[in-house]
């Protein structure tokens, strides 16, 4: 059994953690609002679960809760984040994150919650009980330049598995709204929920990021080696056709909600 993960502050970590069996943890974009309005929402000290039935609705940068009076109380409080979210991507079984780690024990307390307070959600909402997700969560350190450089693209890069053959890969990126890619290209999305400046700053801002994302996909067998060690996954480098079980999912994952 290897050692176990110590996580220090002001490093930088990839997360992942995928469906029990490999099951859907993501089936509609309710599902996905409710997730990412999770992101947001844990990333604080001081705050806990909340309200397992609110709706959540999208509005320019971010989720809010329709009608969470606790929350209009508490938005002149200042948030102590966990952790910087750097960057993100859903996909219908799984999910990444790259996080910095802010608070001492931040990303284990923020993905307690996180884990948690998703799971919670999605038993009650779709009438089921037990464990959502294989087990506790996935991390590895980023200790290189080489992987901190190639990391935000492959996370960026991991929703090509659900592109249909015949899509141009960036016009299906840019159309693909469950990761902060677009955020990186300087298309509104969730812009509330990452921390954007350390990694705009190493990739050179958004016209330099889309270049250098249009390249790793060219060369995504070479660049997939370099970071097999912190990629969590094996890294599908064709595009695939979209399995059956998944087609209304995948035609639901559009920016158009």
């Amino acid at each position: 059994m290897g050692k176990r993960l110590k996580f220090a502050n002001n490093e930088i970590y990839h997360i992942y953690n995928r469906g029990a069996d490999k099951r859907l943890v993501f089936s509609n974009n309710c599902d996905r609002l409710r997730f990412l309005h999770g992101l947001f929402i844990f990333n604080d000290v001081y705050s806990s679960n909340v309200n397992l039935t609110k709706q959540f609705v999208r509005c320019p940068g971010g989720v809010v809760d329709d009608n969470d009076e606790r929350s209009a109380k508490r938005k002149h409080v200042p948030r102590k984040p966990l952790v910087e979210i750097l960057a993100f991507a859903l996909m219908p079984n799984h999910f990444h994150l790259l996080l910095r780690q802010r608070a001492s024990n931040g990303i284990p307390s923020f993905m307690q919650k996180l884990g948690t307070g998703y799971t919670l959600y999605f038993n009650q909402k779709h009438k089921r009980n037990g464990c959502l997700f294989q087990g506790k969560f996935k991390a590895v350190h980023i200790g290189t330049d080489e992987q901190l450089l190639h990391i935000p693209f492959y996370i960026h890069s991991n929703p090509l598995s659900l592109c249909k053959n015949g899509e141009v890969p960036e016009k299906f990126l840019e159309s693909y709204c469950w990761s902060s890619h677009r955020d990186y290209c300087g298309l509104k999305n969730f812009a509330s929920i990452t921390q954007r400046g350390f990694l705009n700053d190493l990739l050179g801002g958004e016209t330099e990021y889309k270049r250098s994302i249009t390249q790793w996909i060219k060369d995504r067998k070479k660049n997939g080696k370099l970071i097999a060690g912190v990629a969590l996954e094996a890294l599908t480098v064709a595009f695939i056709s979209v399995p059956l079980f998944l087609q209304s999912v995948c035609d639901s994952l559009s920016c158009a909600i």
